[in-house]
């Protein structure tokens, strides 16, 4: 079928045709439709990648947080003057 959407092609390996067979069980309609039972995994994939990415942005924010206003006074209060008196104009 035309589509401008990108295609992939995946080689069945002996976890995807564990999973797929599982799906069969699952959505017995479409047992003979490799490709709708993976349609149908991918879909419930889906929140878990979601949830995952998730997690590890809010990893992240937290890790920001937890650091966040930790260097104040590395810096001294001049220091743009001291800058920029070491480059002439």
């Amino acid at each position: 079928m035309p589509t401008a959407r990108q295609r992939h092609m995946i080689t069945e390996t002996e976890e995807l045709t564990r999973a797929l067979d599982a799906a069969a069980a699952l959505w017995p309609a479409d047992k003979n439709k490799r490709a709708e039972l993976l349609r149908h995994i991918i879909d419930q994939g889906v929140g878990v990648v979601e949830s995952l990415a998730d997690k590890k942005t809010e990893k992240r924010h937290a890790a920001i947080h937890a650091v966040a206003g930790s260097m104040t006074g590395i810096w001294p209060a001049n220091w743009r003057e001291h800058l920029r008196e070491e480059w002439p104009e």
